[in-house]
Protein backbone atom coordinates (compact mmCIF):
# COMPACT_ATOMS: atom_id res chain seq x y z
CA UNK A 1 0.00 0.00 0.00
CA UNK A 2 2.51 2.75 0.48
CA UNK A 3 4.91 1.76 -2.89
CA UNK A 4 0.75 2.53 -4.13
CA UNK A 5 0.50 5.54 -2.50
CA UNK A 6 3.63 6.86 -3.77
CA UNK A 7 3.08 5.91 -7.03
CA UNK A 8 -0.54 8.22 -6.81
CA UNK A 9 1.59 10.92 -5.16
CA UNK A 10 4.29 10.83 -8.07
CA UNK A 11 1.86 11.14 -10.55
CA UNK A 12 -0.40 13.37 -9.48
CA UNK A 13 2.72 15.91 -8.71
CA UNK A 14 3.39 15.29 -12.53
CA UNK A 15 0.49 16.70 -13.77
CA UNK A 16 0.77 19.63 -11.47
CA UNK A 17 4.12 20.30 -12.67
CA UNK A 18 2.95 20.05 -16.11
CA UNK A 19 -0.41 22.41 -15.64
CA UNK A 20 1.63 24.45 -14.02
CA UNK A 21 3.94 24.48 -17.14
CA UNK A 22 1.30 24.54 -19.61
CA UNK A 23 1.12 27.88 -22.26
CA UNK A 24 -2.08 28.68 -20.77
CA UNK A 25 -0.61 28.98 -16.96
CA UNK A 26 2.40 30.95 -18.34
CA UNK A 27 0.14 33.49 -19.74
CA UNK A 28 -1.71 33.91 -16.22
CA UNK A 29 1.52 34.81 -14.81
CA UNK A 30 2.67 37.25 -18.04
CA UNK A 31 2.87 40.54 -17.57
CA UNK A 32 2.78 41.68 -21.36
CA UNK A 33 -0.97 42.84 -21.53
CA UNK A 34 -1.05 42.68 -25.55
CA UNK A 35 0.42 38.98 -25.70
CA UNK A 36 -2.79 38.01 -22.91
CA UNK A 37 -5.55 40.10 -24.39
CA UNK A 38 -4.86 38.53 -27.97
CA UNK A 39 -4.95 35.25 -26.20
CA UNK A 40 -7.48 35.57 -24.33
CA UNK A 41 -9.65 36.88 -27.59
CA UNK A 42 -8.37 33.56 -29.66
CA UNK A 43 -9.70 31.75 -26.11
CA UNK A 44 -12.91 33.34 -26.70
CA UNK A 45 -13.86 33.08 -30.27
CA UNK A 46 -12.52 28.85 -29.81
CA UNK A 47 -15.67 28.70 -27.50
CA UNK A 48 -13.24 28.55 -24.13
CA UNK A 49 -14.36 30.65 -22.49
CA UNK A 50 -13.25 29.45 -18.78
CA UNK A 51 -9.48 30.51 -20.09
CA UNK A 52 -11.06 33.46 -22.18
CA UNK A 53 -12.70 34.90 -18.66
CA UNK A 54 -9.27 33.67 -16.74
CA UNK A 55 -6.98 35.78 -18.81
CA UNK A 56 -9.61 38.91 -19.48
CA UNK A 57 -10.72 39.61 -15.75
CA UNK A 58 -7.30 41.03 -14.22
CA UNK A 59 -6.68 42.96 -18.37
CA UNK A 60 -9.93 44.81 -18.05
CA UNK A 61 -8.14 47.67 -15.24
CA UNK A 62 -5.33 47.65 -17.22
CA UNK A 63 -7.43 48.35 -20.29
CA UNK A 64 -8.94 50.74 -19.11
CA UNK A 65 -8.69 54.30 -21.61
CA UNK A 66 -7.25 51.57 -24.78
CA UNK A 67 -9.44 50.80 -27.70
CA UNK A 68 -9.40 46.85 -26.76
CA UNK A 69 -11.14 47.63 -23.53
CA UNK A 70 -14.88 47.97 -24.53
CA UNK A 71 -14.37 44.46 -26.78
CA UNK A 72 -12.60 42.93 -23.71
CA UNK A 73 -15.36 44.16 -21.17
CA UNK A 74 -18.21 42.64 -23.52
CA UNK A 75 -16.19 39.33 -23.86
CA UNK A 76 -16.01 39.02 -20.44
CA UNK A 77 -19.31 39.28 -19.63
CA UNK A 78 -20.18 37.38 -22.57
CA UNK A 79 -17.54 34.35 -20.80
CA UNK A 80 -19.34 34.14 -17.67
CA UNK A 81 -22.87 33.67 -19.22
CA UNK A 82 -21.54 31.09 -21.16
CA UNK A 83 -19.63 29.69 -18.18
CA UNK A 84 -23.56 29.96 -16.07
CA UNK A 85 -22.68 32.52 -14.04
CA UNK A 86 -25.30 34.64 -14.50
CA UNK A 87 -25.93 36.76 -11.59
CA UNK A 88 -22.22 38.06 -12.35
CA UNK A 89 -22.99 38.20 -16.55
CA UNK A 90 -26.32 40.34 -15.58
CA UNK A 91 -23.81 42.69 -13.62
CA UNK A 92 -21.34 42.74 -16.20
CA UNK A 93 -23.35 43.33 -19.16
CA UNK A 94 -25.51 46.07 -16.97
CA UNK A 95 -22.32 48.08 -16.36
CA UNK A 96 -21.05 47.42 -19.47
CA UNK A 97 -24.20 49.22 -21.79
CA UNK A 98 -23.85 52.36 -18.75
CA UNK A 99 -20.23 52.36 -19.43
CA UNK A 100 -20.64 52.55 -23.22
CA UNK A 101 -23.93 53.62 -24.29
CA UNK A 102 -22.92 54.36 -27.71
CA UNK A 103 -20.85 50.95 -28.39
CA UNK A 104 -22.42 48.47 -31.42
CA UNK A 105 -22.30 45.61 -28.10
CA UNK A 106 -24.68 48.26 -26.71
CA UNK A 107 -27.87 46.94 -27.64
CA UNK A 108 -26.89 43.27 -27.50
CA UNK A 109 -25.62 44.14 -24.04
CA UNK A 110 -28.96 45.33 -22.94
CA UNK A 111 -30.38 42.26 -24.04
CA UNK A 112 -28.13 39.67 -22.57
CA UNK A 113 -28.39 41.86 -19.15
CA UNK A 114 -32.13 40.37 -19.50
CA UNK A 115 -31.25 37.02 -20.80
CA UNK A 116 -29.03 36.80 -17.74
CA UNK A 117 -31.75 37.81 -15.11
CA UNK A 118 -34.07 35.17 -17.44
CA UNK A 119 -31.82 31.68 -16.95
CA UNK A 120 -31.39 32.93 -12.97
CA UNK A 121 -34.91 33.30 -12.34
CA UNK A 122 -35.07 30.03 -9.46
CA UNK A 123 -38.33 27.48 -9.95
CA UNK A 124 -41.40 28.58 -9.43
CA UNK A 125 -41.45 27.21 -5.65
CA UNK A 126 -39.15 29.87 -4.55
CA UNK A 127 -39.42 33.25 -4.62
CA UNK A 128 -40.11 34.92 -7.67
CA UNK A 129 -38.65 38.62 -6.96
CA UNK A 130 -35.84 37.85 -9.27
CA UNK A 131 -38.70 36.38 -11.96
CA UNK A 132 -40.67 39.97 -11.84
CA UNK A 133 -37.25 41.92 -11.95
CA UNK A 134 -36.41 40.12 -15.45
CA UNK A 135 -39.88 40.67 -16.07
CA UNK A 136 -39.25 44.52 -15.65
CA UNK A 137 -35.59 43.82 -17.61
CA UNK A 138 -37.17 42.41 -20.80
CA UNK A 139 -39.93 45.60 -20.55
CA UNK A 140 -37.17 48.35 -20.28
CA UNK A 141 -35.39 46.82 -23.01
CA UNK A 142 -38.25 46.19 -25.51
CA UNK A 143 -39.16 49.81 -24.73
CA UNK A 144 -35.65 51.01 -25.83
CA UNK A 145 -35.40 49.05 -29.03
CA UNK A 146 -38.50 47.90 -30.15
CA UNK A 147 -37.57 47.25 -33.68
CA UNK A 148 -35.03 44.66 -31.99
CA UNK A 149 -34.00 41.77 -33.79
CA UNK A 150 -33.67 40.09 -30.39
CA UNK A 151 -37.70 40.77 -30.27
CA UNK A 152 -39.10 37.74 -30.78
CA UNK A 153 -36.72 35.74 -28.29
CA UNK A 154 -37.45 38.61 -25.74
CA UNK A 155 -40.84 38.08 -25.74
CA UNK A 156 -40.42 34.37 -25.49
CA UNK A 157 -38.69 34.61 -22.36
CA UNK A 158 -41.17 37.48 -20.74
CA UNK A 159 -44.03 34.54 -21.37
CA UNK A 160 -41.86 31.91 -19.70
CA UNK A 161 -41.52 34.10 -17.11
CA UNK A 162 -44.85 35.62 -16.84
CA UNK A 163 -46.34 31.51 -16.73
CA UNK A 164 -44.28 31.17 -13.63
CA UNK A 165 -45.55 33.77 -11.76
CA UNK A 166 -49.11 32.27 -13.02
CA UNK A 167 -48.09 28.66 -12.02
CA UNK A 168 -46.51 30.05 -8.37
CA UNK A 169 -49.73 32.51 -8.11
CA UNK A 170 -51.76 29.10 -8.29
CA UNK A 171 -49.99 27.00 -6.83
CA UNK A 172 -49.87 29.11 -3.69
CA UNK A 173 -53.52 29.42 -3.63
CA UNK A 174 -53.44 25.24 -4.06
CA UNK A 175 -51.64 24.85 -1.00
CA UNK A 176 -54.16 26.78 1.07
CA UNK A 177 -56.66 24.45 -0.02
CA UNK A 178 -55.03 21.22 0.50
CA UNK A 179 -54.19 22.12 3.91
CA UNK A 180 -57.54 23.14 4.44
CA UNK A 181 -57.44 26.82 5.61
CA UNK A 182 -60.56 27.51 3.59
CA UNK A 183 -61.08 31.28 3.85
CA UNK A 184 -57.40 31.96 3.15
CA UNK A 185 -58.06 29.64 -0.06
CA UNK A 186 -61.36 31.40 -1.30
CA UNK A 187 -59.20 34.27 -1.09
CA UNK A 188 -56.21 33.47 -2.82
CA UNK A 189 -58.35 32.07 -5.55
CA UNK A 190 -60.22 35.12 -6.11
CA UNK A 191 -56.95 37.31 -6.64
CA UNK A 192 -55.24 35.12 -8.98
CA UNK A 193 -58.75 34.75 -11.25
CA UNK A 194 -58.32 38.23 -11.29
CA UNK A 195 -54.47 38.65 -12.24
CA UNK A 196 -54.85 35.91 -14.76
CA UNK A 197 -58.62 35.54 -16.29
CA UNK A 198 -57.25 33.53 -19.36
CA UNK A 199 -55.35 31.32 -17.36
CA UNK A 200 -54.33 27.69 -18.50
CA UNK A 201 -55.73 26.79 -14.68
CA UNK A 202 -58.85 28.80 -14.61
CA UNK A 203 -61.06 26.02 -14.84
CA UNK A 204 -59.25 23.83 -11.92
CA UNK A 205 -58.77 27.47 -9.64
CA UNK A 206 -62.80 27.98 -9.85
CA UNK A 207 -63.51 24.20 -9.00
CA UNK A 208 -61.24 24.50 -6.02
CA UNK A 209 -62.70 28.21 -4.81
CA UNK A 210 -66.12 26.21 -5.09
CA UNK A 211 -64.66 23.01 -3.06
CA UNK A 212 -63.15 25.59 -0.51
CA UNK A 213 -65.81 27.93 0.06
CA UNK A 214 -67.74 25.02 0.43
CA UNK A 215 -66.13 23.69 3.19
CA UNK A 216 -65.81 27.00 5.06
CA UNK A 217 -69.80 27.12 5.01
CA UNK A 218 -69.87 22.88 5.89
CA UNK A 219 -67.27 23.95 8.80
CA UNK A 220 -68.56 26.90 9.94
CA UNK A 221 -70.65 28.08 13.04
CA UNK A 222 -74.25 28.21 12.58
CA UNK A 223 -74.43 31.83 12.07
CA UNK A 224 -72.09 32.43 9.42
CA UNK A 225 -73.43 29.04 7.04
CA UNK A 226 -76.07 30.54 5.36
CA UNK A 227 -74.19 34.01 4.22
CA UNK A 228 -71.33 31.29 3.50
CA UNK A 229 -73.97 28.52 1.62
CA UNK A 230 -75.30 31.69 -0.30
CA UNK A 231 -71.38 32.01 -1.82
CA UNK A 232 -71.31 28.20 -2.36
CA UNK A 233 -74.38 28.30 -4.88
CA UNK A 234 -73.10 31.85 -6.35
CA UNK A 235 -69.48 30.35 -6.96
CA UNK A 236 -71.07 27.09 -8.78
CA UNK A 237 -73.41 29.16 -10.70
CA UNK A 238 -70.38 31.01 -12.35
CA UNK A 239 -68.70 27.65 -12.31
CA UNK A 240 -70.94 26.20 -14.48
CA UNK A 241 -71.70 29.10 -16.58
CA UNK A 242 -67.89 29.60 -17.29
CA UNK A 243 -67.25 25.60 -17.75
CA UNK A 244 -70.38 23.50 -18.71
CA UNK A 245 -68.15 20.23 -19.55
CA UNK A 246 -66.30 20.45 -17.14
CA UNK A 247 -65.18 16.65 -15.43
CA UNK A 248 -65.88 18.19 -11.93
CA UNK A 249 -69.42 19.00 -12.95
CA UNK A 250 -70.82 16.34 -10.89
CA UNK A 251 -68.83 17.29 -8.09
CA UNK A 252 -69.93 20.72 -8.25
CA UNK A 253 -73.47 20.08 -8.39
CA UNK A 254 -73.04 17.98 -5.17
CA UNK A 255 -71.91 20.93 -3.36
CA UNK A 256 -74.54 23.07 -4.99
CA UNK A 257 -77.62 20.37 -4.05
CA UNK A 258 -76.02 20.27 -0.36
CA UNK A 259 -76.22 24.31 -0.44
CA UNK A 260 -79.62 24.38 -1.43
CA UNK A 261 -80.73 21.64 0.78
CA UNK A 262 -79.24 23.63 4.10
CA UNK A 263 -81.24 26.61 3.19
CA UNK A 264 -84.13 24.55 2.68
CA UNK A 265 -83.75 23.12 6.44
CA UNK A 266 -83.20 26.42 7.85
CA UNK A 267 -86.43 28.26 6.76
CA UNK A 268 -86.16 30.79 9.57
CA UNK A 269 -82.43 31.78 8.35
CA UNK A 270 -83.97 31.95 4.94
CA UNK A 271 -86.62 34.03 5.36
CA UNK A 272 -84.10 36.29 6.52
CA UNK A 273 -82.62 36.96 3.06
CA UNK A 274 -85.34 37.08 0.63
CA UNK A 275 -82.56 36.34 -1.96
CA UNK A 276 -82.03 32.89 -0.81
CA UNK A 277 -85.58 32.06 -1.89
CA UNK A 278 -84.32 32.92 -5.12
CA UNK A 279 -81.89 30.45 -5.58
Amino acid sequence: MPAFRLRVFALLLSVALLGACSPYQKLLKSTNVNEKYEAAVKYYEKGDYFKAAGLLEPLIPLLKGRPESEKAEFYFAQSNFHEGNYTLSAYYFQTFAETYPSSPYAEEALFMHAKSLFRDSPEYELDQTNTVTAIESIQQFLNRFPESKFRPETENMSNELQKKLERKAFESARLYYLVRYNQSAVVAFNTFQQQYPASLYGEQAAFLKLESQRNLAAESVEEKQRERYLETIAFYQNFVDTYPQSKNLKTAEKYYDEARQFLKDHPDEVAKNPQAQNN
